[in-house]
């Protein structure tokens, strides 16, 4: 087992030149030897991952084989279309927008919403907002609950035990958002000849925070391999606007902001790094704990957590399964 002894947050630091150099290299051989498009599809959501994989696949394939693809819809932050602007500006790369708001509304995602909503606020209706949070891994070990937020129409907010056929009407409502953009990035990129380039960094990757079909989809996953800290290490080295940098992680898909931390991390994004990479290295919860400044316990919840959604979602990561192997030339 490792100790206290090195492990620290600084087990996560980069050379970051050195990194993106690695990253942008492989860009190139991946599109080169094995995809054989002519360039890549950015799904750009003002966020700190699909800048960095849009900034990566600038500096490995040049911005004239880049674009970058905005889709808000009628639940999407306020800022999110000028912050990805800003992004694909500081970038000179071209972008197209494609709002999907009449998309999901044809497919019937806002009734479906609604009504999912209402099994649990009956209430719910115009002019309100929601959004699920989870309770923290860290301060209630035992179990992990759902809970419904909503906003009435006089902005006062109330929070309600969400039951499992509920959120998993939500959820289902909610992977509309991801399947449909995924489904643009890809006649985008076919009309171009183009690849579609993923998002996830390893946090996200690892334990399954995304949808299956959708923005799990793509042809290449240029920082699916780094934590979260690092892909901020490298935001910073690639030039990615300060107000991306500083701006809180979301998931940006229920009309309450809501942070990933909220909905699906038992921990901020900087503890649940170093605790994935204690789970990866054998460093024991003493040891992480006294980093973060938890109890040993609250490491150990959080280290069932991650092994216990590693198993959940192993089946995102699954190709289509065969009754036998078929094989070909």
């Amino acid at each position: 087992m490792t100790t206290t002894k090195g492990f620290s947050p600084e087990v996560l630091r980069l050379d970051p030149q050195c990194e993106a150099d690695r990253i942008c290299a492989r860009i190139r051989e991946l599109m080169r030897n094995q995809v054989k498009r002519g360039g890549v599809v950015v799904a750009l959501s003002g966020g700190i991952d699909s800048s960095v994989t849009a900034a990566l696949s600038v500096r490995a394939l040049g911005r004239e084989r880049v674009i970058a693809l905005e889709m808000p819809e009628r639940h999407s932050a306020r800022e999110t279309l000028a912050l990805s602007g800003k992004v694909a500006g500081a970038l000179g790369i071209a972008t197209i927008v494609e709002d999907i708001s009449g998309i999901l509304q044809s497919v019937g995602f806002y009734e479906k919403y609604d009504n999912a909503v209402r099994m649990v606020v009956p209430e719910y209706g115009d002019g309100w907002a929601s959004k699920i949070v989870i309770s923290g891994v860290a301060s209630q070990p035992r179990f992990t609950s759902f809970y419904l937020v909503t906003q009435n129409a006089q902005q006062v907010q109330s929070t309600v035990r969400l039951p499992l056929q509920p959120y998993l009407e939500i959820v289902a409502a909610t992977n509309f958002k991801q399947r449909i953009r995924k489904m643009l990035e890809y006649y985008h990129a076919d009309r171009l000849n183009y690849a579609v380039a993923g998002t996830p960094n390893r946090l996200e990757y690892d334990q399954g925070f995304f949808v299956k079909l959708g923005d799990g989809a793509a042809d290449i996953k240029p920082i699916a391999h780094l934590y979260k800290s690092q892909v901020y290490q490298l935001a910073e080295f690639l030039g990615i606007p300060e107000e991306i940098r500083s701006r809180k992680p979301t998931t940006d898909t229920y009309s309450l902001a809501q942070g990933q931390d909220e909905f699906y991390f038992s921990l901020p994004y900087q503890m649940m790094d170093l605790c994935l990479y204690a789970r990866n290295n054998n460093v024991t919860a003493e040891s992480t704990a006294a980093v973060l400044g938890l109890e040993p316990q609250q490491v150990r919840m959080v280290f069932r957590d991650i092994d216990t959604k590693r198993k959940t979602t192993r089946y995102l990561h699954l190709p289509p399964l065969l009754v036998e192997e078929v094989e070909w030339e």
